[in-house]
């Protein structure tokens, strides 16, 4: 077990905590999110359960705190030239996190969850990266002066078809950032659709 206290009765609360975080995305992963249980994360990151309830009160807490942390990094994309090519970057690792990532696992898993579970609904409501990251690359791309849609639904139109498109199951590798990009521009920014 990860020893809650340093050499001079310190909590060594952050070691327990990344530890917590590690466990959660590696358990999704091998058992699935319905056998995730607080003992198993417990378990896997070498911690009392008491520590876990020390930050968290479900496994979808856990989770969504992990995912957040991952998704903000794997989404933080690097400025592009023109809105196009800025939009389609992003599209790139948002269906990169969403196909390949243990974070992003771990995130459709809660979407799912969300559909029959209130409390995780509400949790997802209350922590949105994927539409903060989006929110992030419309401001640097697309100002609000020229967006045509408010920027809430523009950021619910960018991110909407990915959604879609992999969890309806289609073969993400055959989705075309590109021309969605283009098609985006053209309805929530349509005097920059030729930039």
């Amino acid at each position: 077990m990860v020893s809650e206290h340093g050499k001079a009765g310190r909590p060594r609360s952050e070691q327990a905590r990344a530890a917590i975080l590690h466990a959660v995305d590696d358990l999704l992963v091998d058992v699935g999110y319905g056998a995730v249980t607080l003992k198993g994360i417990a378990e896997r990151a070498g911690v009392s359960r008491q520590t876990i309830y020390r930050w968290w009160s479900t496994k979808a807490e856990i989770l969504l705190e992990a995912s957040a942390i991952d998704a903000r990094q794997e989404l933080d994309i690097a400025p592009q030239d023109g809105p196009v090519a800025e939009i389609t970057a992003y599209l790139d690792a948002l269906r990169t996190f969403l196909t390949n990532s243990d974070a992003g696992a771990a995130y459709r898993a809660l979407l799912g969850e969300a559909q029959h579970d209130s409390a995780v609904r509400e949790l997802l409501l209350s922590s949105d990266p994927i539409g903060d990251s989006a929110a992030t690359v419309l401001s640097r791309a697309l100002p609000d002066d020229v967006l045509a849609l408010p920027r809430s639904r523009a950021v619910s139109s960018l991110v909407g078809p990915t959604f879609f498109w992999v969890l309806s199951g289609r073969d993400p590798a055959a989705m075309n950032t590109h021309d969605l990009a283009l098609e985006f521009i053209r309805t929530a920014a349509p005097s920059h659709a030729s930039d």
